[in-house]
């Protein structure tokens, strides 16, 4: 490049391309305004964008060599004070032309890391050195991503084991499930593919073939889907009694609301859905029982379908970045589930009695329904789809496995607190306690009602989520596009949505939903394929013994024993 006569200078974003290249014809004293920079439309295409060809891009280039800031400006013949703005300015020309090299989604020809100082996006005072998140922050929030509705059914699942046995069974498939989950961390360790971001199903492709991916990726999507069918019965349930409070104050405003201490028993064990009734649900004594509200705003016939006019347009949406913003709801609703639990026991007491002498309740202290619980503890404890997600960035990666056990603890104690609590402090026969523990309560109940507007809130915030997620590893997947077009995603939300309400309208029992969701998911995800992978991981590298097999194996078979054991209780609900 030849270098440029003393006279020249930068001067309102603009330069005398010429005096860089007298070989063009103009001499060195050219006006400097004469030629403008590269326009901020130019830099958004790149280079070597598709379809347009290497020729073509060469003729343009030649064709703009009059109108564009060569790559390099030499800024060594001025004073100290313009050398400065001098050399910035090429610097951040030197950027914009870097960044034109390729398309944006392609990081092969991206700026290297020594061209553009840091200093010229944010003030060193505020770099962050690590760039990496410290323990607490990755503590909460795995217990924040495993925080959901099994912990409105976890009183019920405690029951069907039995309180004893319960309890046992809690810690066990903490460690269990914590065990497995550590196994997954540990699983991208033999897999070297720099500079590409690893989830589970990229490991089981590595060491399992493309069907342990297919296997990774069907399982994931099932486990969404029962967590959307599980919403949407909780949120048809919240809509109901939502509605039914406000139009009981409104055309009976005399009726008071429920004491804080009543609580509400099942008149039944059976649902029969041509009465409308739901089983576990209550008969509300409200005047005008066979009104018109009451045959439009039905709690299994009609709500469902009524949902689905105020969800059902927020699910087309091509990114769901509205709905992240209120993601500390989850954690909010958490927290008042456990102080709500907390305030019931608190005025109802303690009510067991294990000796069965009539004195106070009757407590079983184990039970053989106890598969009820494991399978919901299954889907309480899952979050080895996204373990990794959320461990990656972490400060110092010999912790992780510290991290992960105290999460799992303070999940663990979280679930108990509920559970335990509420079972032990509810006043009726044990078997009077819901899948849902906010149906033993009257829809005017204060405390209830303020629970269920909280949980309805959110619920309809997350949902889009959890269809956001789903569809973009669907059709990933399928189409290898996250958008294929509004045509494509609108069919998949309209079958997953006529799901929803098929299970809604016919099987509305959230703790049968959830503990066969999460036997069936952590079949393959928690108990499978985390131990084929590590046994395979082993035997490649020549350390894999026959205990290590044999303990491994033995908690396949433990996965599938808790499937299988399911099916034994169908009318557990």
């Amino acid at each position: 490049m030849a270098a440029a006569g003393q006279d020249n200078s930068f001067r309102d974003g603009k330069v005398d391309i010429n005096a860089d290249f007298p070989e063009n014809g103009t001499n060195n004293g050219a006006s400097i305004q004469d030629v403008d920079l590269l326009d901020e439309e130019d830099d958004r295409k790149p280079l070597a964008s598709p379809g347009r060809s290497p020729n073509k891009a060469i003729e343009d280039d030649k064709s703009r060599s009059r109108s564009r800031k060569p790559f390099h400006y030499p800024t060594n013949r001025r004073t100290s004070e313009e050398l400065d703005s001098h050399s910035t300015l090429a610097t951040y020309n030197r950027y914009r032309y870097y960044s034109r090299l390729a398309p944006p989604d392609d990081h092969r020809m991206r700026i290297p890391d020594h061209i553009v100082p840091a200093t010229l996006f944010y003030p060193p005072m505020f770099v962050d050195q690590s760039g990496k998140q410290g323990s607490l922050i990755t503590i909460f929030s795995i217990w924040n991503t495993m925080m959901g509705t099994s912990l409105l059914s976890m009183p019920w699942a405690l029951g069907q084991a039995g309180f004893v046995l319960g309890l046992v069974i809690m810690v066990v498939m903490a460690g269990l499930t914590l065990y497995t989950c550590y196994r997954v961390i540990k699983s991208v360790e033999g897999v070297d593919q720099e500079g590409e971001v690893l989830e589970f199903s990229d490991v089981c492709r590595h060491y399992l073939g493309r069907w342990g991916e297919g296997c990774s990726v069907f399982f994931s999507l099932s486990a969404l889907l029962g967590a959307m069918i599980v919403y949407w019965v909780l949120m048809t349930n919240f809509l109901y009694n939502v509605v039914s409070f406000a139009y009981e104050n409104i055309n009976a405003p005399g009726n008071e609301t429920s004491a804080s201490t009543e609580v509400l028993c099942p008149l039944n064990s059976s649902y029969t859905p041509d009465n409308g009734n739901l089983s576990g649900m209550f008969h509300m004594a409200t005047p005008g029982d066979d009104d018109t509200f009451h045959h439009v705003w039905e709690r299994v016939k009609t709500v469902p379908f009524f949902l689905v006019i105020l969800v059902f347009p927020l699910l087309n949406f091509k990114s769901p970045t509205f709905f992240t913003k209120f993601n500390a709801l989850g954690t909010m609703s958490v927290v008042y589930l456990v102080v709500f639990v907390s305030v019931k026991a608190s005025q109802w007491g303690i009510h067991l009695d294990f000796s069965h002498t009539g004195k106070d309740v009757d407590v079983t202290a184990i039970s053989k329904y106890f598969p009820a619980l494991t399978g919901t503890l299954c889907l309480a404890y899952f979050i080895h789809n996204c373990v990794l997600s959320i461990t990656r960035n972490v400060q110092n990666p010999k912790n992780t496995g510290r991290d992960l056990t105290i999460a799992y603890i303070c999940v663990m104690v979280t679930y108990v607190i509920v559970g335990a609590v509420f079972y032990a402090s509810f006043p009726k026969d044990k078997d009077c306690i819901e899948d849902n523990l906010l149906n033993n309560f009257s829809n005017t109940d204060t405390l209830a009602f303020v629970a269920r507007v909280f949980l309805l809130f959110q619920m309809w915030t997350v949902f889009p989520l959890l269809f956001y997620i789903f569809r973009l590893q669907f059709m990933h997947t399928l189409f290898g596009s996250t958008y294929p077009s509004l045509v494509h995603v609108i069919v998949l939300n309209l079958v997953l949505v006529g799901v929803c309400v098929i299970f809604a309208r016919f099987l509305p029992h959230i703790g049968t939903i959830i503990r066969f969701s999460g036997a069936f998911c952590g079949l393959a995800y928690i108990f499978t394929l985390p131990c084929l992978v590590h046994l395979v991981r082993l035997k490649q590298a020549g350390r894999l013994t026959w205990p290590t097999g044999v303990v491994h194996g033995f908690i396949i078979l433990l996965g599938l024993a808790n499937f299988v054991g399911q099916f034994f209780f169908l009318n557990k609900t």
